[in-house]
């Protein structure tokens, strides 16, 4: 997978950037359900509940608990602030 089939996921708290690079995939936990985030998602706002995000950067998963948050998603930006 080339960098131009990646999304840009920044994951932010108020104190510091937990995570910043190239994904090929994203699932958040919404208020409303968990979703994924994969190349070309329409653009969208969402608050997040309690739970994992979970993401895959250059074939290796990794996740982070987050306690809630809000995530943007536009233009193959992926941009979560959250509280841990």
């Amino acid at each position: 997978m080339t960098s131009a089939d990646n999304i840009r996921l920044v994951v932010l708290t108020p104190q510091k950037t937990l995570f910043e690079g190239l994904v090929e995939k994203v699932e958040l936990p919404g208020t409303k359900g968990r979703f994924m985030v994969l190349k070309n998602h329409a653009p969208l706002i969402s608050s997040l509940a309690e739970g994992r995000i979970a993401f895959t950067s250059a074939g290796v998963d990794e996740c982070v608990d987050i306690r809630s948050g809000f995530v943007e998603i536009a233009y193959n930006d992926v941009i979560v602030c959250v509280e841990l």
